[in-house]
């Protein structure tokens, strides 16, 4: 029997961020985090620099991301792509 993975601080919204996934109650895309966390931040560190995110939020966000990682991974690229063409003109 397999039991599917619910993320209660995970929505997506047309009108915020794309549609993509976000935390609730906030702006803040799901691979925008992920992003600083693949950079090395430790969940207590982005607690600091997003203090509207409790851990909670960021916990399941990163558990969301195990869940979803291909579509999460394609979001960071794409965004390093469009900030790479927007920088170079």
């Amino acid at each position: 029997m397999t039991t599917k993975m619910v993320h209660p601080y995970i929505t997506k919204d047309k009108d915020i961020g794309g549609g993509k996934p976000i935390i609730r109650g906030t702006r803040t895309r799901v691979s925008n985090l992920i992003a600083y966390y693949k950079l090395g931040y430790t969940p207590e560190e982005l607690e600091q620099s997003f203090p509207h995110l409790s851990l909670a939020k960021i916990y399941d966000a990163l558990s969301f991301y195990h869940d979803n990682r291909e579509q999460i991974d394609y979001e960071i690229e794409a965004d390093k792509e469009a900030n790479f063409i927007d920088n170079d003109e």
